[in-house]
């Protein structure tokens, strides 16, 4: 095992693991936190169980699995060399002969890994999850889940029965505060108020429930214009409700991003297919084939970006690789819609933006390995340094002013 992996390696690899893993996790966890918030948001307005808010975030996690591995990968390889850099020991392996790719070869080890993982996630795992999301997302929204009545809103059921509730508890199944205006099969309306009410399953007809209502009054609408209606009032009362029929939700496939790999092959390279069609599946096979070939170009962009100038611990390099990618993320969103729509070659709209960002990282990555004393953003470092200098100095003079004021005079 010394032999394959010597001590340096293994010194590189501790380097870029944990806080690869870090940010790995911190990402993700940012990303399933701005969304649970709008899905509790949404399932409660939706009136559903709570366990569904569970459900749909796992389907999420593919997604963000998808966006949180290059970040993860960027900064745990740029935080590895920038301690290497601020502590001098770059300096010392660089002087005994160490190449930078010779010690990236850890880095791209890691690499090849997570693009294999990644490769799966996008072609395979995230299509298939995304149709999950989608499939609760739609019994959520028509009811199949079992939604509880919503609060404060009038819902109509069966097309005969309007019913208001001013409070939910237990899931759902015991009101109070309950309105229903009901109409029977000959036409006559009912108009209901009770105190509570509860919820109960059928056994010989799945289809309708019962609502058991307690402590209520009852009026009838009279047949005949002119007459009086009819009051009455109860201890228990039982109303049976007719569920909603629900459709069956699609087949999966319905959107492009829900081909896995040999479905995009299939339609968007398929001769019978609409033009459309093959333009959204092209688009969406290069987007996903783009999004992982970038993480090759991760690595040398995380050493462009981590060494520091001289005697400076400036930590600029890490914003400007998060600015980078998520930018360039953005731009093959871009590139994918357009692409979706016919306005653009699928290839031209991301391999274009990909050919241009490969060729700065590149020459970033040159300036720094191959020229003396070269750095990558070596103006924007020095331009942030100037800022920063005058900055101080601004906030310095109001303080030096201060204090020749209240200085006693002689």
């Amino acid at each position: 095992m010394s032999r394959l992996f010597p001590a340096i390696d293994r010194y590189i690899f501790r380097l870029v693991i944990l806080p690869m893993l870090g940010v790995f996790a911190l990402a993700t966890s940012l990303l399933v936190l701005d969304k649970l918030q709008r899905l509790l948001n949404f399932v409660a307005v939706q009136g559903g169980p709570a366990s569904i808010v569970i459900k749909m975030l796992a389907a999420l996690m593919p997604e963000y699995a998808s966006l949180a591995i290059p970040l993860g990968l960027l900064l745990g390889t740029l935080l590895a060399f920038r301690k290497l850099a601020t502590s001098s020991e770059l300096d010392v392996m660089r002087g005994v002969g160490w190449s930078y790719g010779r010690l990236l070869r850890v880095p791209y080890l890691i690499t090849a890994v997570l693009m294999a993982a990644n490769l799966a996630i996008v072609f395979y795992v995230q299509p298939i999850a995304r149709y999950y999301y989608e499939q609760l997302d739609y019994q959520l929204k028509s009811g199949a889940l079992g939604a509880s009545i919503k609060v404060g809103e009038f819902t109509t059921l069966a097309d005969k029965m309007a019913l208001r509730i001013e409070d939910s508890r237990d899931g759902g199944r015991k009101l109070s505060g309950i309105f229903a205006r009901v109409t029977d099969s000959s036409g006559q309306v009912l108009s209901i108020s009770a105190r509570e009410g509860t919820f109960l399953a059928t056994t010989d007809n799945p289809d309708t429930i019962i609502l058991r209502l307690e402590g209520g009054t009852i009026v009838q609408d009279p047949a005949t214009p002119g007459a009086s209606p009819r009051v009455l009032t109860f201890a228990r009362q039982d109303l049976p409700i007719d569920l909603p029929r629900v459709e069956a939700f699609r087949e999966r496939g319905g959107k492009e991003r829900e081909y896995i790999l040999p479905e995009l092959l299939r339609v968007g390279w398929g001769d019978a297919n609409p033009e459309l069609a093959r333009d959204a599946s092209q688009a969406s096979f290069n987007y996903r084939l783009v999004e992982v070939a970038m993480m090759a170009l991760l690595p040398l962009l995380a050493v462009a970006l981590a060494i520091p100038p001289k005697r400076s611990t400036s930590a600029l390099g890490v914003f400007v690789a998060i600015v980078m990618v998520v930018s360039y993320h953005k731009v093959n969103e871009y590139g994918q819609d357009i692409a979706t729509l016919g306005r653009v070659d699928p290839f031209v709209a991301l391999w274009g933006p990909f050919a241009l960002f490969a060729a700065l990282i590149v020459w970033m990555y040159w300036r720094v390995a191959h020229v003396p004393g070269g750095q990558a953003i070596g103006a924007l470092e020095a331009f942030f340094s100037k800022t920063a200098k005058r900055i101080g100095r601004l906030l310095k003079r109001p303080r030096q002013s201060r204090a020749m004021q209240l200085a006693p005079a002689e």
